[in-house]
């Protein structure tokens, strides 16, 4: 059986909804755990994708449907508390070797959404959707408090 996401939302492809979905994914990640800088780095790979299918897959059409899908999971011994975001399409099929940014060191503006996105979070996988459209899977997890932090906090 297919686990049902916490929460899940249909947008149109518009960018002035492109603020209130940073606010509620930033939220949503504060809620389970993050630092203020992984909410706001989390808020900004959600962002850069959602503005790449605007702009690439749907060619800034504002009236075509995007899914996005919440996922917390649970700290475990080995890492902190997640969150996978699924953000889902009916753009063409991409294949993966063309989704590349542009090099680093080129000047130009604009081209750097897929570095941030997996340089930000710690999985990322796109895949085709059936008959037509993408999906983009991503997970990041919180930091875990280490022993030296616990140290910190209670003054010692």
């Amino acid at each position: 059986m297919v686990e049902k996401p916490h929460i899940r939302i249909e947008l149109r492809s518009d960018p002035c909804y492109l603020a209130g979905v940073r606010q509620l994914i930033a939220g949503v990640a504060q809620r389970i755990g993050f630092d203020e800088s992984s909410c706001s780095q989390v808020a900004l790979a959600v962002d850069e994708a959602l503005a790449n299918v605007i702009r690439h897959g749907y060619c800034r059409a504002c009236d075509r449907p995007i899914w996005i899908s919440l996922w917390p999971s649970a700290e475990t011994e080995e890492q902190g508390a997640g969150l996978r975001i699924e953000i889902e399409d009916e753009a063409r099929h991409v294949d993966e070797a063309e989704l590349c940014g542009r090099e680093l060191d080129d000047p130009k503006p604009g081209g750097l959404g897929l570095h941030i996105i997996r340089e930000v979070m710690d999985e990322v996988a796109y895949e085709k959707r059936k008959p037509r459209g993408m999906r983009l899977r991503m997970v990041k997890f919180a930091e875990k408090p280490t022993a030296d932090d616990a140290s910190a906090l209670s003054g010692e």
